[in-house]
């Protein structure tokens, strides 16, 4: 990897294309959970690479490079939730059904084994952009509260707020699925 790596920071291209491949994939499922659409996450991916690209040097070669990697896509991303707040595009807490919880009782919850990790990627994808960035960041990048608040400059309570209606949410796209499924 240290081969690759030099050849990067030389801006070999042969050296980024396999950085690239080897990364895409995994980084572009990072993309999909913050955006809503695939163009989103193809634009988040490839500003990623850019400053992957230009701040290779920065790599202290001390910790995982896919560590490094995922860590520059998840503050792109961030930082692509920012611009489209500051664009006015709404990013607020977007309410799929009622906030009151539902009781799901034994026999729907035992069902929920049935769900695959696509049906699950699909309902995330549901939520709005501010509970998807405040779950991702909390249950896939394992960020504090005290860090997704500063990251997308709201409260803690919000933070903490949008992570527990994101999984209300959740379950009620998840539940809805379920019993489509065995109608």
């Amino acid at each position: 990897m240290d081969r690759i790596i030099d050849g990067c920071i030389r801006g070999e291209r042969l050296a980024q294309k396999k950085v690239y491949e080897m990364f895409y994939s995994k980084m572009m499922g990072v993309c999909k959970r913050y955006t809503t659409d695939d163009d989103e996450a193809k634009d988040v991916l490839q500003e990623s690479f850019i400053k992957v690209f230009e701040k290779i040097g920065r790599f202290s070669r001390e910790g995982s490079f896919e560590g490094w990697v995922r860590r520059i896509v998840v503050n792109t991303a961030i930082d692509f939730i920012r611009k489209k707040k500051k664009e006015g595009t709404r990013v607020s807490d977007v309410q799929i059904a009622d906030t009151e919880p539902d009781d799901f009782g034994e026999e729907v919850e035992s069902k929920y084994g049935n769900l695959g990790v696509k049906d699950v990627v699909e309902a995330v994808k549901q939520l709005s952009p501010a509970y998807r960035a405040v779950f991702n960041l909390y249950i896939m990048e394992n960020y504090t509260h005290a860090e997704i608040a500063e990251d997308l400059d709201i409260s803690v309570g919000s933070s903490k707020s949008n992570l527990a209606k994101a999984k209300m949410n959740l379950k009620k796209i998840l539940k809805r699925r379920l019993i489509k499924t065995y109608e």
